[in-house]
Order: structure tokens, then C-alpha cells, then sequence
């Protein structure tokens, strides 16, 4: 049996009193889209926190690709194939759309930060960047302000910056949050083709996107997995009901 790219074992983490992951145990294979659902406080954030690197848990291990990142600071995961968007958008709105890829794609060319302006002379490093805002539906926008894209387009943006590593895991943390219904179904269109090449792991209020997208989902109640499975398993599953879905929560 294949390995799984990531594998999270009985992992932990506690705000004093707090319980906010409980001894969760979960994989994603390679090429899987995972999607973790649950209501608000489940976890899921503080969840996507630790398997970035930015939070440290307070038990349990985390493995990628068979190794032990448990400890690895951020910037490790990074460049070791993990990567990861916010809930907030994190854009230079006094950029052009193209420039903001170029800053995201200088770190894996070993570039400084220091002169930001220089990358639009640097002329692979513009075809790549204009490359990936093809591949997310803004090969248009490229040489627009940041600052004046529409909310979802800025949303595009920032899946753009985050493939820039060339992760072979995504870890996308609420990527339909505040865009539109018409915005909200490009988004799905283009998280279905970014999963074609990478593995996902999906935090997501909006079940109809999760249940196009995931090939398997995680639902967590109070930091503990209640139930793991397939969309449809999921969705007839009558503890996740009684817990999440059937209370109409997104």
C-alpha cells in the first residue's frame, strides 16, 4: 500500500483549559483532496496552523512524504512542498497583479526581498509568474493594480502566490470566504483543476463547493473527529448530522 503524503498522528493542542485538536489522527494521499468540515471552534484553523508550522501542538506527530516535520518551522515546510493560503487576503494592493506572483516566486530562486521593483526586469522570472496567473484565470489582470481586483480575483491572487512554491501539498484554509455566488463557482472550477496536479487539504464553510471538491472529508466537533469518509458516507452519516449538517451551520 502507498504511503500517505501527509499523516497526522494523535495529534494535540491545548490553550490552557482549551482543548482545540484532540487526539486527531488524519492522512492525506498523494493527489487527494481532503476537505475538514465542522462548525465554528471545531478546530480547523488551529488544525491548519500546525501542519504549516506556524502553531506548535502540544502532542502527537506530523509526517510528510515519511518524515517527521513535527518541529520544522514554516519556512522548512515551505520549501519542502507544503503550502498554504489564509482566510484574510495578504496582497500588495500597490502592485501590479503580475508583480505580487514575481515576490512570492523570489524566495524559491534564492532571491532577496530587498528590491521588490527589480523582479518585473527579471524576464523567466515574469514568465513564470504570468504562467501561474494563467493557470488561476488572470493572465488578463496581470498588469492591473492588486488593490483594484475584485474581491474574488484577489482570491485568485492569492491561490497564484501560494502555488509559486510549487507545493506538492496545498493546504487552503476557507478560499470561498466573502466572494459571490458567480465568484464562488469559478473558485470551485479552479480549485478542481488545481487539485489535478497537488494534494489538497480543504477548510471550507460552503458544504456544496466541499462536496464537488473533496474526494474524502474530515468532520471535527470540539478539536475531535467525529467521522471520516467519502462525500457521500459523509453526508448520510447521522452522528455528522445530528452534530454539523443538520444543523444548517456553513
Amino acid at each position: 500500500m502507498t504511503r500517505p503524503l501527509l499523516e497526522v498522528e494523535r495529534l494535540s493542542r491545548s490553550f490552557g483549559g482549551v482543548i482545540a485538536t484532540d487526539q486527531l489522527d488524519l492522512t492525506v494521499g498523494d493527489g487527494e483532496a481532503h476537505a475538514v468540515i465542522g462548525p465554528n471552534g471545531a478546530g480547523k484553523t488551529t488544525l491548519i496552523a500546525q501542519l504549516a508550522g506556524e502553531l506548535a501542538p502540544s502532542a502527537g506527530r506530523i509526517l510528510f512524504a515519511g518524515r517527521d516535520i513535527t518541529r520544522l518551522p514554516a519556512e522548512t515546510r515551505v520549501h519542502i512542498g507544503i503550502a498554504r493560503s489564509f482566510q484574510i487576503t495578504n496582497i500588495l494592493s500597490s502592485f501590479t497583479v503580475a508583480e505580487n506572483v514575481q515576490v512570492a516566486l523570489r524566495p524559491r530562486r534564492g532571491h532577496s526581498f530587498v528590491f521588490l521593483r527589480d523582479a518585473r526586469r527579471d524576464r523567466e522570472l515574469d514568465r513564470q509568474a504570468r504562467a501561474l496567473l494563467e493557470e488561476v484565470g488572470l493572465e488578463d489582470r496581470a498588469d492591473d493594480v492588486a488593490g483594484a481586483l475584485a474581491h474574488g480575483e484577489k482570491r485568485q491572487l492569492e491561490l497564484a502566490m501560494t502555488l509559486a512554491s510549487q507545493p506538492r501539498l496545498v493546504l487552503l484554509d476557507e478560499p470561498m470566504a466573502g466572494v459571490g455566488h458567480d465568484e464562488a463557482a469559478r473558485m470551485v472550477e479552479l480549485l478542481l483543476r488545481i487539485k489535478r496536479d497537488r494534494a489538497m487539504l480543504l477548510i471550507e464553510h460552503d458544504m456544496d463547493a466541499v462536496f464537488r471538491i473533496a474526494d474524502r472529508i474530515t468532520v471535527l466537533v470540539g478539536g475531535r473527529a467525529i467521522a471520516s469518509g467519502a462525500p457521500a458516507a459523509i453526508r448520510d452519516d447521522p452522528a455528522v448530522r445530528d452534530a454539523y449538517l443538520g444543523e444548517g451551520e456553513a
